[in-house]
């Protein structure tokens, strides 16, 4: 990845690379006029935006006047300022560093759903695992022990903790130390970490090692949890609502269409990853409905808030659609 999930907002970030763009990237107009809109959304490289590249494909944003160019990012820590500066007019990022965004009065706004929980233990993207032969049964052995995530302070840490404290363990305990997903499955085997919390397709990838899941931690947080959104920037949504609905439009069809053709993901994964093929065949697919679960991206607000990750209680109703 894959910086994830999703990535943390490292928000001086967002003073030091939000400058003025090229007006290139600028939309022209709605379409009732039939003009086309120039559309640069910012992603990561990662199952989670499978739906807007078959969406790209299978035509559902040009059919509404907008021509569609995706660039990867490094994570939230460098879509959310490019959001904001307009180099990306839309972006997609983990709810955890959306809110830290809000918390800090970044100017950005979701718009449509990204990702979600498969909501089955055992049977998710995500989840913490040690190796076959670990003394770590429980999350709740998570207590004391060296755990990665590629975050700090960000969704990763927070629904791990959340685990460690539903088995009875003491998430206070719990080493935290960041590293790149690709990374996890090296320091693990070779014991510089006793456990990952990891996403697809690392979470296959080390299961297929003889590693062993621990804890499915967005399945322990929250029922069918919303993990990811669109997003765009204020301005952008004052500026421009038509190509703003249209775009919404645009990725919900493409949502419920990658819901609906897991074989479709799969071989669209090749265009944009590198995922070998035996991986791209096992890895568990997340779920992508169009609605995003409120109340799931509260119970991580109210997680983050109790771990002291967010200055202040996030603002869901300036955030969220």
């Amino acid at each position: 990845m894959r910086r994830r999930l999703i990535a943390g907002l490292a928000l001086a970030l967002v003073a030091s690379t939000v400058t003025a763009c090229g007006s290139d990237k600028d939309s022209s107009g709605g379409d009732s006029t039939g003009s086309v809109d120039n559309v640069t959304v910012g992603v990561i490289p990662i199952i989670d935006v499978a739906p807007i590249y078959l969406g790209q494909s299978k035509g559902f944003f040009k059919s509404r006047n907008i021509e569609l160019k995706l660039e990867s990012g490094q994570g939230g820590a460098a879509i959310v300022p490019g959001v904001v500066s307009n180099q990306f007019q839309f972006g997609f990022s983990n709810v955890t560093s959306l809110m830290i965004a809000q918390t800090k009065s970044v100017p950005i706004k979701a718009v449509a759903a990204g990702v979600a929980s498969t909501g089955a233990q055992g049977k998710d993207f995500g989840a913490v695992v040690v190796k076959g032969n670990s003394p770590i049964k429980t999350a709740k052995d998570l207590s004391g022990k060296k755990v990665s995530v590629n975050t700090l302070k960000n969704i990763g840490d927070t629904v791990t903790r959340n685990s460690v404290r539903k088995a009875g363990g003491d998430d206070k305990t719990v080493n935290f130390v960041e590293m790149p997903f690709p990374n996890m499955q090296a320091a693990l085997e070779g014991g510089q970490i006793d456990a990952a919390w990891v996403v697809e397709p690392q979470l296959s990838s080390i299961k297929a090692a003889g590693g062993r899941e621990v804890a499915s931690t967005f399945v322990d947080a929250a029922p069918n949890l919303t993990v990811a959104t669109y997003f765009t920037s204020q301005k952008l949504l004052a500026d421009k609502p038509d190509l703003v609905k249209r775009f919404t439009e645009a990725i919900n069809e493409s949502l419920t269409y990658a819901d609906a053709h897991p074989d479709e993901v799969r071989q669209i994964l090749t265009t944009y990853t590198k995922i070998d093929d035996k991986t791209r065949a096992a890895v568990v697919l997340p779920k992508w409905p169009i609605e995003i679960n409120k109340a799931s991206v509260q119970t991580i607000a109210d997680l983050g808030t109790q771990d002291g990750i967010f200055a202040s209680a996030p603002d869901l109703s300036k955030l969220l659609p």
